[in-house]
């Protein structure tokens, strides 16, 4: 069994969708826990109306303290062997959860398993193929220069007994909570990346996350959160994950610069252009 949690608050625009995402599966085994933190906006009266048609859902609908909370409620309540997050605006590309399953027959428990992910923009154009293909604890302490992490739930899933060893998601983390679970879930799990693409994730316009990004936030709080974790390790792990950083990062800012050098040599008559509108000006 596999139990897909969904944690939403007042998302009318997205829950229906979302829920037909699972049902579109075809999976004889899933449960579909639908957390809801008391919405107001229709969202509820939405879940009612399938949950009485497909007796795979299974909500509750109560104020939470965000959503990590959310999430862990429905982590409670679930029954399946094998843990996955949707979230409302998310979804899973065609036949994922049969393919997951079985995968997950020859895989020790705890495992965590990760695949691809498409990232989307409002106007559903392809942004990224996140493809996180080094998962050992020291790879992603390299983030995001090097190694990249798995940027979204939908394309990974592991074994409800992870819980037990790494504990729950963190209640007053309400930005970074996959990402500090990822980094404790890899150190006490056998992690397996597969090269398919399974989950897709929208970058939404006016959501927590957008907003995040755009601010330059989201990039503060990663690195804060990995800077917590580096300085748990021996000296010299921390200066060789420090040096590697600091190389990548230089290496990129270079090849960044190059590529301009490269533009402006490659356009000679559009520099002449410019030069000129700026000697009228």
């Amino acid at each position: 069994m596999i139990s897909v949690i969904t944690p939403v608050y007042n998302g009318k625009e997205f829950i229906e969708s979302c829920i037909k995402v699972v049902i579109d599966q075809n999976c004889p085994n899933v449960e579909h826990i639908i957390v809801d933190g008391g919405s107001t906006d229709g969202t509820v009266e939405i879940i009612k109306e399938y949950a009485q048609k497909y007796p795979h859902i299974r909500w509750i609908s109560e104020k939470d303290k965000g959503q990590s909370d959310a999430m862990n409620k429905g982590i409670a309540i679930a029954t399946g062997e094998i843990l996955a997050i949707l979230n409302v605006d998310d979804y899973y590309e065609p036949n994922v959860l049969n393919r997951v399953l079985e995968i997950f027959k020859s895989l020790p428990e705890p495992s965590l398993l990760v695949g691809n992910c498409n990232v989307w923009d409002d106007e559903g154009k392809l942004i990224h193929l996140n493809k996180p293909t080094k998962l050992e604890f020291n790879a992603l302490l390299l983030a995001p220069y090097i190694n990249s992490f798995p940027m979204n739930p939908s394309a990974y899933f592991y074994h409800t007994s992870l819980h037990q060893k790494v504990g729950l998601y963190k209640v007053d983390e309400h930005y970074t909570m996959d990402y500090d679970f990822l980094l404790r879930a890899v150190q006490a799990a056998t992690a397996k990346y597969v090269d398919e693409t399974w989950g897709n994730y929208r970058l939404i316009e006016g959501t927590k996350t957008r907003n995040d990004e755009k601010s330059g936030q989201s990039f503060q709080r990663l690195e804060h959160l990995l800077t917590n974790y580096r300085r748990k390790l021996p000296l010299f792990q921390r200066w060789k994950i420090a040096f590697t950083r600091e190389f990548c990062r230089n290496l990129k800012q270079f090849r960044y610069y190059l590529n301009r050098v490269k533009h402006y040599f490659n356009e000679p008559e559009a520099i002449l252009i410019k030069l000129q509108q700026n000697r009228v000006n």
